[in-house]
């Protein structure tokens, strides 16, 4: 049904949207998927909802840049399936747990299969023939040539058709990874839950940044008040002295000494003589 040229002009243009309104517009359209999406990659369900939310809340932190952007779907998109491909999430306590599988015994076969394969091989495979992007817009997203990502979606394809026979055709593959993906239940956070952490962790950021560059400061005053203003000659460390002799005490004197000494000594209560020079 069409409307009258008179009845739009008198709806008149729908308001602008205020950053937060067009933020959770774009979370309520993409999250759901995207949290399937990165379940796919991980085979871990926790672990997909936060890679969303990790997204969406740096996609928050520069809204602007994302909400000029011309696709801003993919790239939050890029995001999400980047921080759940993470490697760092090896080193976590809760990784080393093995996730509950499907219920689904088809299902169970085909994540298996997924999760053997080598991360960007997965990536590739979700982007292609799981979401339906065209191979450039792959190679792109993936960071990689368009034959690269070409190759990757081949052997991709080909070592799943080896674990599930069933699946070698790609149009049964893509169906297969919209239904596993569907059978889980698999929620996201509210978008005002989503702004709220991320403002709370840019808030944390900036306080740090500016604490830290507060004790730069500091410490850089501290160092020109205390530093030296000319330079001293660094003192030497002691060495010892060789060669030097002994010291000895004094030994018996002899007759002669001893007589000498006695003389001295009577001398010197009536004082000494005059000396008088002898004419030769």
């Amino acid at each position: 049904m069409t409307q009258s040229p008179g009845h739009a002009h008198e709806a008149g243009p729908s308001p602008a949207l205020t950053p937060a309104q067009a933020f959770d517009a774009l979370y309520a359209f993409c999250a759901p998927a995207l949290v399937r999406q990165a379940y796919l990659l991980t085979g871990r369900r926790e672990l997909a909802q936060e890679a969303v939310e990790r997204a969406f809340q740096l996609a928050w932190q520069n809204w602007p840049q994302v909400a000029r952007d011309r696709d801003p779907a993919g790239w939050v998109r890029a995001v999400a399936h980047e921080c759940a491909l993470s490697p760092w999430h090896r080193f976590r306590l809760r990784q080393r747990h093995p996730e509950a599988p499907p219920a689904d015994a088809a299902d169970r076969a085909l994540l298996a299969a997924l999760l053997k394969l080598p991360p960007t091989y997965r990536r590739t495979l979700l982007l292609y023939d799981g979401i339906g992007l065209d191979l450039p817009e792959t190679a792109a997203e993936t960071e990689a040539s368009t034959p690269a990502a070409a190759g990757r979606l081949t052997r991709a394809r080909r070592l799943v058709a080896g674990q599930v026979p069933e699946l070698a055709d790609p149009a049964a593959l893509h169906r297969r990874l919209a239904e596993l993906a569907s059978t889980e239940r698999l929620r996201a956070a509210q978008p005002p839950a989503v702004r709220t952490y991320a403002e709370r962790r840019t808030r944390f950021w900036t306080r740090s940044a500016l604490a830290f560059t507060a004790t730069i400061v500091a410490a850089t005053t501290l160092t020109l008040r205390t530093a030296p203003t000319h330079y001293e000659a660094p003192i030497g460390p002691a060495q010892a002295i060789s060669g030097v002799p002994a010291e000895v005490g004094m030994g018996p004197l002899s007759a002669g000494e001893r007589a000498l000494r006695l003389k001295l000594q009577r001398l010197a209560d009536n004082g000494p003589e005059r000396v008088v020079p002898v004419a030769r």
